[in-house]
């Protein structure tokens, strides 16, 4: 994030005048206060934009009409994210603070060139995958213990249907706490500045992704990327799919659950169903 933060202070912060002049760019209170508007203010715009998008362009809207779907459940769900997104924007501000300041292992520089660098880049991007899906999902099947899940994980859960608004409609405690395998993998493992940012970004994305209610997966990847059909059934069933991109620990940890979706049991389908029934017995 120093990188960002660099970036911010020159063409925004210190171009306009935004801080006391007694406030020097390396002054911590002036860091953190900056990270943390560099992190809601993006952090809003990736959730609004992306969430739109998938919503307009991929959510099935049919959805809306079943039974489980609260009333004005989109607003809600936009309107609960906001509240909570500056609470989550705290604690990942004083997280990338500590990178800012020296203590992360994130190296400077682009990626290395020529094949052994790449392979060295790919190595590392497969080594941070890997890393924070084992370690979010253990977090989140914490997150359903029964002293957690009442206080902390069910504000989440309410969403029976979610629309892609409700990926960070959550407790901002359950939020942060799944974000923390993405902030402490450059404080444990080398990893290259840029990737880092752009990794944080798509892992945002791909939040939002899995509540889409689009359940398109090409068949041969079907056993093992954890997308919005396992997703869904996780919210309808809870105990199931805790993953976040694999299907891995849930088949390791015994959670794993064949979507519902893909056994001709979608949502829709119990939508339609239902609505055919009651015409027949209208008519």
């Amino acid at each position: 994030m120093d990188t960002v933060l660099d970036l911010a202070d020159e063409y925004l912060f210190d171009a306009y005048h935004v801080y006391p002049e007694s406030w020097e760019n390396g002054y911590w209170a002036r860091q953190l206060l900056s990270l943390f508007l560099i992190t809601i203010s993006s952090g809003i715009l990736v959730y609004i934009s992306s969430a739109a998008f998938n919503y307009y362009f991929l959510f099935d809207h049919r959805l809306e009409r079943h039974p489980l779907f609260l009333k004005n459940q989109k607003w809600l769900e936009i309107t609960t994210s906001l509240k909570i997104l500056p609470v989550i924007g705290v604690f990942t501000a004083a997280m990338f603070l500590v990178e800012v300041r020296g203590y992360s292992k994130l190296f400077d520089g682009p990626p290395q060139p020529g094949s052994f660098g790449l392979l060295l880049n790919i190595r590392d991007i497969v080594g941070f995958i890997f890393f924070t899906d084992c370690a979010i999902y253990w977090i989140h099947r914490a997150m359903h213990h029964r002293l957690l899940y009442r206080r902390i994980h069910k504000m989440h859960h309410i969403w029976k249907v979610p629309t892609p608004f409700a990926s960070h409609a959550f407790h901002p405690i359950d939020g942060f706490l799944q974000s923390v395998p993405y902030h402490l993998y450059p404080f444990m493992f080398p990893l290259n500045k840029y990737v880092y940012l752009v990794l944080f970004f798509l892992v945002n994305v791909w939040t939002i992704s899995i509540h889409d209610g689009d359940y398109r997966v090409p068949a041969i990847l079907r056993p093992f990327i954890n997308g919005s059909a396992h997703h869904t059934d996780h919210h309808l069933y809870y105990n199931y799919n805790y993953g976040q991109y694999f299907t891995l620990w849930d088949r390791i940890g015994g959670s794993f659950k064949t979507p519902s979706a893909f056994e001709g049991k979608s949502l829709v389908d119990d939508i339609l169903e239902k609505e055919r029934l009651k015409t027949g017995h209208q008519d």
